[in-house]
């Protein structure tokens, strides 16, 4: 076999270009989340209360020997028990000292902890080993004694994920395990661990970190990289991480790399441009677009609606901006200016005018109706058509009374044309005066016509009909005059002479009872008799039929069919009715 190369046929092209030599001693990039992991106790925000137990346990010498820390993504829970296990096996910068709630970062078990490799603290992650096999191990292992540590500490993160059998299998070991050994469990969901693993655990809640820290710890780590950044800026990221340091400074990281060159060189984190990048309304233009709500005027909604679309916001993060301005004016209202401060100038001025000019029953409306549409948003396969329909929504309903002015305007008739007094100012088309015009007040229904008497005998003092005849009864017989109104069928009135249906099962004498009662009321002695005979509705049916036409009526006007729509799921109800009145 020849070599190739010395066959003048083949062609070895040219040689390669050497490639730039990489510096040996240059460090790779590491990502922000992991540069500014929490190395001391110190380090890690927003869990005070946490810090301040495990220093008494540790200055008391009452560690358990079981931890079990649990809350939202990126708190610290990894970190803690890192830290925890530092404190533990920390002999100090002289070799001679014993746990620590501060250590010192400097002796090998501290930097051998913190780099990963120390021979005596296992780190294992319960996805990947959920078996009974993967517990089987630590059973083994923990009987022996720590190598070089004081202590033998076990970190299983995502604890949840080991399987019920490998729960069991580590139970036993858990409630009793050698003093030279501590479990720290880490999970982000605690209901999914077994109470039996539980109860044998000391368990630490970390909380989500406070804005205000993680504003704090953003500023830390540009004025560390050397990166200028607008507090705007700052503020967005550590809202949008939601209580998150880990995904606070992965944001970060991202909105570095996004943002331009300042004039000094260094790059510069603009508010915009974060904005941008994580696709979040305009703060300006949310403000407008609530402006707009609260005026009616739909074309001026649509439009700016459009535009933000046109700038890459998302439908549902300019629903997010509109709730937060809600949640904002509300809460400011109710504590009378409580956290404005805080807030760029425009924004609190907008706030207070709104807290000042809305009432809360408008802002609760507003809320409910956009959180509805926020939904609605999330789920709709259109979400800018559904945003615009929610809007419009919104527009519709901030002209219209609350419910409770409509049922007391419904109560008093729906007159006098006055809009209310909690409401600004109604949209042109639908006030509550054409409400009250076309939805005048209804008479009360008239009582059912008596027929014609069939003698002229009859005493002008007895009740004149039949509805008055059970308004008498009510006084001295409560029960025979609800009887009479809500199970008998009027046949034949005409005083002392009455005949009726009977509509329910009463009393095999109920006839006799009620000229009983009647002679005692009138004085006179009555001929009561039941017949079989069709007779008109009972006065209960009367009245409901009544109340039932006037809803009716009501209902047909334009500003309560508007209300009705607004509000999927209400009903008009007559504030005298008594149903409604032990649901209220």
């Amino acid at each position: 076999m020849t070599d190739s190369s010395d066959d003048p046929g083949f062609d070895l092209g040219e040689p390669p270009r050497p490639q730039a030599a990489v510096a040996p001693d240059a460090p790779a990039y590491r990502v922000l989340a992991r540069a500014y992991r929490p190395q001391t106790f110190a380090e890690l925000i927003g869990q005070e209360a946490m810090v301040r137990t495990l220093a008494n346990a540790i200055k008391r010498e009452r560690l358990p020997h079981a931890f079990l820390m649990t809350g939202v993504r990126g708190v610290g829970k990894t970190s803690t028990a890192r830290l925890i296990a530092k404190a533990l096996n920390c002999v100090g910068p002289d070799g001679q000292g014993g746990p620590t709630i501060d250590p010192c970062g400097v002796c090998e078990p501290c930097k051998a902890i913190a780099e990963g490799r120390h021979i005596d603290v296992i780190e294992m992650d319960a996805a990947s080993h959920t078996g009974v096999d993967d517990v089987r191990e630590i059973i083994e292992a923990v009987r022996y004694a720590a190598v070089s540590a004081r202590f033998k500490i076990y970190i299983i993160d995502e604890v949840h994920m080991l399987s019920r059998n490998a729960f069991n299998a580590l139970l036993k070991t858990l409630e009793e395990p050698p003093e030279h050994v501590k479990f720290l469990f880490a999970t982000t969901e605690v209901n999914k661990v077994p109470i039996t693993v539980l109860s044998r655990c000391q368990r630490f809640d970390l909380r989500r970190i406070p804005v205000e820290l993680l504003v704090d710890n953003f500023r830390m780590i540009c004025g560390k990289e050397g990166v200028v950044a607008e507090d705007d800026a700052l503020r967005l990221i550590a809202t949008a991480a939601e209580g998150s340091a880990r995904d606070g400074q992965s944001i970060l990281d991202q909105a570095i790399a996004h943002a331009g060159v300042g004039e000094d060189g260094r790059p510069f984190v603009q508010a915009d441009q974060v904005r941008e990048m994580l696709g979040l309304s305009d703060r300006g233009a949310t403000r407008r677009l609530f402006d707009q709500i609260l005026d009616g005027d739909a074309p001026a909604v649509l439009a700016t609606l459009g535009e933000q679309e046109a700038l890459g916001v998302e439908p549902l993060a300019t629903v997010n901006a509109l709730l937060d301005l809600i949640h904002a004016a509300t809460t400011a209202k109710a504590g009378r200016g409580a956290g404005l401060d805080r807030m760029p100038e425009a924004e609190r001025g907008a706030i207070a005018g709104w807290a000042e000019q809305l009432s809360f029953p408008v802002l609760h409306r507003l809320w409910q109706l956009l959180l509805k549409g926020h939904a609605e948003v999330a789920a709709a396969a259109r979400p800018h058509a559904a945003c615009e329909m929610a809007l419009l929504r919104l527009i519709h309903a901030s002209a219209m009374p609350d419910p409770a002015e409509l049922a007391r305007l419904i109560r008093d008739g729906a007159g006098g044309g006055q809009t209310s007094p909690t409401m600004p100012a109604p949209a042109p088309s639908g006030t509550l005066s054409e409400a009250a015009q076309a939805a005048p007040s209804a008479p009360p229904p008239a009582p059912p016509a008596a027929p014609e008497p069939e003698s002229e005998a009859a005493t002008p003092a007895l009740p004149t009909d039949f509805a008055a005849m059970v308004e008498a009864l009510k006084a001295r017989h409560a029960r025979l005059s609800a009887e009479l109104h809500d199970y008998v069928s009027l046949v034949h009135y005409a005083p002392p002479e009455l005949a009726f249906r009977i509509l329910q099962p009463l009393d095999a004498d109920f006839p006799r009872q009620v000229a009983a009662a009647l002679r005692e009321v009138t004085g006179e002695v009555w001929d009561v008799r039941s017949t079989d005979a069709h007779g008109q509705p009972s006065l209960r049916e009367q009245e409901q039929a009544a109340k039932e036409a006037r809803l009716a009526q009501i209902s047909a006007a334009p500003i309560v069919a508007a209300a009705l729509e607004a509000f999927p799921g209400a009903r008009l109800v007559d504030p005298d009715d008594e149903q409604y009145r032990s649901e209220g």
